[in-house]
C-alpha cells in the first residue's frame, strides 16, 4: 500500500517541540474552560493565516473551510471567526513568545557563522515602528492623532536571526529598552560584538557592557569631544584614516566611562564621506571595525523583509495580547523558513522558500521534493487536481 503523503502544514507543525508548546500552555493555564479550539489549534491556524498572506478572519475560516477534508491530518478540528477571536484576546500571547525561544535554540544549531573571520558572536541592536490607527488600537498612543507600536530587536549576523525580541508603545527609546531589558542581558554573552546607531551613545551603559565583557561598535556624532592618548596602531589600509586610543574629557562623560576608548575614522571614496567609529575592542583591526559597523544594514534589511512578508502590519485583533500573539507567531515562521534554509542548504532566498509555501501550504507534496524548485516550477510538485467535467 502506498504510503499517503503529507502536507506542507504537518512538516512544518513537525518543526515545533510539541512537548515544549504543551508545557508552556499548562504553565500559562491557556486551555482552561476550552472545548475543542486549544492553543495549538490557534497555532495552526496563525502560522496558516501567514504562509498564506490572509489578512481577516473571515478570509481565514473561508479558505480554511475549503481545506476541510484536510482538517484531520493537520490536527484542526474547527474554526470560526468569533472562536479565533476570543483566543487572540484571552490566550497569553507569552506561549508563544516561549515557543518562539525553543525554535531559536533549535535554529542555532545549524546555521552558519557569519562571515568574518573572529568567532565572537556578532549582533546588532535596533529598533522598528509599526504604525497603527489610533482609533482601533487607542492602547498605541503614540502622537496626538497617530498610533504604534515598536518593535525591539537583537539582531544576529550569524544566520539573519532576531536572538531578542520585544514590543513597547512608540514613544520608547530605544536606550530604554537596551539598559533595562533582563532578556537582552542575557542573550548578550561576554565576549559578544554589538554594532549600534548613534542612538543608543551613552557611556554609562557603555561602562556596563565593558564591564561584562561585551565589546560595541558605533558611529561617533560629530560633537564628540575627547583627549588622544597616541595612536593605537599604524595605518595599513587606504580607507582607513585614523585609529587613535582616546581618553573621554567632559567630566560627566568620563565619570561615566572612565576607561579608555577607540576612534576609527574612515573615508568612503564613492561616498565624498568620512565617518568615525567609537569601539572598546583594541584587538581587531581599524578596517574590519569600520566592516562590523557596515554589517549592521542587515539589520535594516531585515526589518524591511519582515514588513513586506509578514503579516505583522495588518492585525487579526485590537487588544495588545492580540497584536502579540500575532506577531510572536509570525516571528516562529520566520525562524521555520530559516531552518528549512540552512538543514536543507536550499538554494535559494528564504523569500522565494515562502513565496513557495504561500501557493502548497496544504498541498500533499513531500517537503524534500519542492526544495529543488522555485516558485516558477512549483507547479510540477502539486498534486494533480482531476478535470472537472461541465456536461
Amino acid at each position: 500500500m502506498q504510503r499517503q503523503v503529507n502536507t506542507i502544514m504537518n512538516e512544518l507543525l513537525k518543526i515545533f517541540p510539541r512537548y515544549e508548546f504543551e508545557k508552556l500552555e499548562n504553565r500559562y493555564a491557556s486551555n482552561r474552560y476550552t472545548k475543542y479550539f486549544d492553543g495549538w489549534q490557534q497555532l495552526i491556524v496563525l502560522l496558516f493565516a501567514q504562509a498564506g498572506q490572509k489578512d481577516s478572519l473571515r478570509e481565514i475560516e473561508t479558505s480554511l473551510r475549503v481545506h476541510q477534508a484536510k482538517w484531520y491530518h493537520i490536527g484542526l478540528a474547527n474554526i470560526r471567526r468569533s472562536t479565533l477571536a476570543d483566543a487572540m484576546n484571552r490566550r497569553s500571547y507569552e506561549i508563544f513568545e516561549g515557543i518562539f525561544d525553543k525554535l531559536l535554540e533549535r535554529c542555532k544549531s545549524v546555521t552558519p557563522q557569519h562571515k568574518f573571520r573572529f568567532k565572537n558572536p556578532l549582533y546588532s541592536l535596533d529598533a522598528t515602528t509599526i504604525e497603527l490607527c489610533l482609533s482601533i488600537f487607542p492602547w498605541a498612543r503614540f502622537r496626538q492623532r497617530k498610533g504604534a507600536i515598536k518593535l525591539h530587536y537583537l539582531f544576529d549576523q550569524s544566520g539573519s536571526l532576531p536572538s531578542f525580541m520585544t514590543m513597547t508603545d512608540g514613544k520608547c527609546h530605544e536606550l530604554r529598552v537596551a539598559k533595562e531589558d533582563e532578556k537582552l542581558d542575557f542573550a548578550l554573552l561576554p565576549d559578544s560584538i554589538l554594532s549600534i546607531d548613534r542612538a543608543y551613545l551613552d557611556f554609562d551603559w557603555f561602562r556596563i557592557l565593558n564591564q561584562r565583557g561585551v565589546y560595541f561598535v558605533i558611529r561617533l556624532k560629530m560633537n564628540a569631544v575627547f583627549e588622544i592618548a597616541g595612536q593605537h596602531k599604524e595605518l595599513t589600509h587606504k580607507t582607513i584614516v585614523r585609529d587613535d586610543k582616546v581618553i573621554l574629557t567632559v567630566p560627566k562623560s568620563k565619570t561615566k566611562y572612565p576607561e579608555p576608548l577607540r576612534v576609527v575614522g574612515v573615508y568612503l571614496e564613492e561616498e565624498d564621506r568620512y565617518i568615525e567609529f567609537l569601539t572598546n575592542n583594541f584587538t581587531l583591526s581599524a578596517k574590519t571595525i569600520a566592516d562590523i559597523y557596515k554589517a549592521r544594514w542587515n539589520i535594516e534589511l531585515f526589518f524591511k523583509w519582515i514588513k513586506q512578508n509578514l503579516k505583522i502590519k495588518s492585525f487579526l485583533g485590537t487588544s495588545p495580547n492580540a497584536v502579540l500573539t500575532q506577531i510572536w507567531v509570525a516571528m516562529c515562521y520566520y525562524l521555520i523558513l530559516s531552518y528549512i534554509k540552512y538543514q536543507t542548504k536550499f538554494a535559494h532566498s528564504i523569500t522565494e522558500l515562502s513565496r513557495m509555501f504561500r501557493e502548497i501550504i496544504l498541498d500533499r507534496v513531500n517537503l524534500i521534493d519542492i526544495l529543488s524548485l522555485n516558485s516558477n516550477t512549483i507547479k510540477r510538485a502539486r498534486s494533480p487536481v482531476s478535470q472537472l467535467a461541465l456536461f
